[in-house]
């Protein structure tokens, strides 16, 4: 049985991380006393003693829990965004190559990767591996994510102010990030290989958890014959043998309501689904998943039980 400390278990992606492996035989789930947490004498001998430890804290924090760590034999697993384009550190995409998750396995540092990242790499790159897309393309991404992207204080502004406002307009869609400076652009530029940042602009909707990533394409401006069914046929190849991703034919009415496309399916899952829209000139690419999930304490857990040597799908769905 393996000892796991969750540093920070008590915000919102430390308590799904909690949900997914309270009931496995195989994690032992060490458990600071909440009046010790800020204690970092007390907190180092938490981390130094444990298998692997899960970081769920802010960054300034996060980067201080890993000082503290000397045990060379502690496996650390943050969900920040401090080590994502660290040196030494690994990012926690198995799905982006083979190579990728031997990595992972090897590693006793790795970055969990952002929820909007997640699903625009896991669209994107592969039509750069497969030179679909040329590095150079002017990439533009609009996303929105539930409200628990924001973590618990946003969540808490949007249930108080439908119980306030129940019968007024709710926050249905805002858009913000308008600097076009997002703190996860580095890792979507070093990790899908375009020689640009992207334009993204992310958004928040009125729904707890979920998340669309779109990115609108000019096939004109692909690779010579590419069409919207060349891109799903890359998907298929690149992932074909991938447990957690699934990609849906051209234009899969079957998955719309109406014509519209939920955000929600695929909460509580570990599941990114990839959908390709459009006709001969144009194309958009959407990835579906749950911004807590493969977005965040899914992958946690999945890159967890790779890097203790358990079956990758273990307490994951």
């Amino acid at each position: 049985m393996y000892k796991v400390f969750i540093d920070g278990q008590v915000g919102t992606t430390g308590l799904q991380i909690v949900e997914r492996l309270k009931h496995r035989k195989d994690i032992e789930l060490v458990e600071i006393p909440h009046e010790e947490r800020k204690n970092l004498k007390i907190k180092s001998t938490y981390l130094n003693s444990s298998d692997a430890v899960i970081l769920c804290l802010p960054d300034a924090a996060a980067v201080e829990s890993v000082r503290l760590i000397d045990n060379k034999n502690v496996r650390i697993l943050d969900a920040s965004t401090a080590h994502r384009t660290a040196d030494l550190w690994t990012y926690g995409l198995p799905e982006l190559s083979n190579q990728q998750r031997v990595r992972i396995k090897d590693s006793t540092r790795v970055s969990v990767p952002g929820c909007y990242p997640t699903g625009f790499l896991l669209a994107i790159f592969p039509l750069i591996e497969f030179g679909i897309v040329p590095p150079d393309y002017p990439v533009c991404m609009n996303a929105v994510s539930g409200y628990s992207g924001g973590g618990r204080k946003l969540m808490e502004a949007y249930q108080e102010r439908e119980k306030l406002f129940p019968k007024e307009e709710l926050w249905s869609y805002r858009p913000y990030g308008l600097s076009l400076s997002h703190k996860h652009l580095p890792e979507m530029a070093k990790y899908s290989g375009l020689e640009n940042n992207p334009v993204f602009i992310p958004s928040v909707g009125h729904f707890p958890q979920g998340m669309l990533v779109q990115i609108p394409l000019f096939t004109h401006l692909l690779a010579k014959g590419t069409s919207i069914h060349t891109i799903v046929d890359t998907y298929h190849k690149k992932y074909e043998n991938e447990s957690f991703i699934k990609v849906f034919p051209v234009n899969c009415e079957n998955e719309l309501d109406s014509g519209f496309l939920s955000p929600t399916k695929n909460v509580g899952t570990n599941q990114v689904e990839l959908f390709v829209f459009g006709h001969e000139s144009q194309a958009v690419i959407i990835a579906r998943l749950d911004n807590l999930g493969k977005g965040a304490s899914g992958a946690a857990v999945q890159n967890l039980n790779l890097m203790l040597g358990i079956k990758e799908t273990e307490g994951l769905m």
